[in-house]
């Protein structure tokens, strides 16, 4: 099996093969053996002659870190799975060089059976997070893996509500971010999970789906009674004024029907949601904000500038005109 490895074949296989972090993470020589080729492909009966041989280590990573095992998590080759957690020596909770767990990797995969395979182990830490301190069920809820969300959301000893160290991410907020209502869903059911959590830059999982104009993901949280739909980030923007801001209608008219909004809530410069739609030039947000009647549309920011003068200033004169007929 050695004679495999630095073969022009693998070498050439092994770069076809990874992803962009594998080859950020990966060294030389490649180390990709047989045994990672044969996992690689879930050819079972050519992995279990080759394990059959003497010396082959069944936890060998190549370059990049990865197993045997993990090759085989990563492409959703259940038998092959199984042949390995079969075997004594395996190490189940082995990483690869970003510090993924096998686990991990089936998580980003997306491959729930895998994922149960593993999570049936009872020495696979369902919650070892990567290099960069990103769980299972972070990469899960991130990707919008809703079948893996739901296994992991099961086991006890995983923490439904945990923030990544440093920016304060929770699973709820980027299932958010990425529009993943079936996994936002997930989470909601939760009692463990506050659905106002902010990052370490006080985003909510609200403003965050308001931002990049998830619809159903915003009507979900809206159904939360228990959700803020005024909660500032920490530049005092509401999730308002960032579906203002980026001009996503239908979310706006989503936050404007909802009782006890705030449509006139200036951000640290003092800003409205009106302002912003002006300077960007969303004329349909600017008619909705104003048909709505619950904004003063001559409200100036902190330099005495009003919507007017902002729309005037950034060459929207359609906008102009449905300010001065107010």
């Amino acid at each position: 099996m050695d004679q495999y490895e630095n073969h022009v074949a693998a070498n050439a296989l092994f770069e076809q093969i990874l992803d962009l972090d594998d080859i950020l993470e990966a060294s030389t020589p490649s180390l990709f053996g047989g045994l990672h080729c044969a996992s690689f492909f879930g050819i079972v009966g050519v992995m279990t002659g080759l394990l059959g041989i003497s010396g082959c280590d069944t936890n060998r990573a190549d370059s990049a870190g990865i197993t045997p095992l993990i090759w085989a998590v990563r492409g959703g080759h259940e038998e092959a799975v199984e042949l390995f957690l079969g075997l004594e020596a395996v190490r189940s909770n082995r990483t690869s060089n970003n510090g993924g767990t096998p686990l991990w990797w089936a998580a980003n995969k997306g491959h729930a059976s895998v994922a149960k395979q593993l999570l049936d182990r009872k020495d696979v830490n369902p919650d070892q997070p990567d290099n960069d301190g990103i769980t299972p069920l972070l990469m899960a809820a991130f990707l919008g893996r809703g079948s893996v969300v739901k296994q992991l959301l099961d086991r006890e000893d995983v923490i439904p509500d945990q923030q990544l160290d440093g920016v304060g991410y929770t699973p709820l907020l980027l299932a958010a971010a990425g529009g993943h209502e079936a996994v936002v869903k997930e989470l909601l059911d939760r009692q463990d999970v506050d659905p106002n959590k902010q990052d370490s830059e006080g985003n909510t999982p609200l403003s965050c789906a308001a931002v990049n104009g998830g619809e159903s993901v915003v009507k979900r949280l809206l159904d939360r009674q228990d959700v803020d739909p005024n909660k500032p980030d920490n530049e005092g923007n509401t999730p308002l004024s960032w579906a203002a801001v980026t001009g996503h209608e239908l979310v706006v008219k989503q936050l404007l029907d909802r009782k006890g909004v705030d449509s006139d809530k200036p951000d640290n410069t003092g800003k409205t949601p009106l302002s912003w739609a002006a300077i960007k030039g969303h004329d349909s947000v600017v008619k909705q904000l104003l048909d709505s009647e619950k904004v003063n549309p001559h409200r100036p920011d902190n330099r005495g500038r009003t919507p007017a003068l902002l729309a005037a200033g950034h060459g929207h004169r359609a906008i102009l005109k449905l300010l001065w007929g107010r």
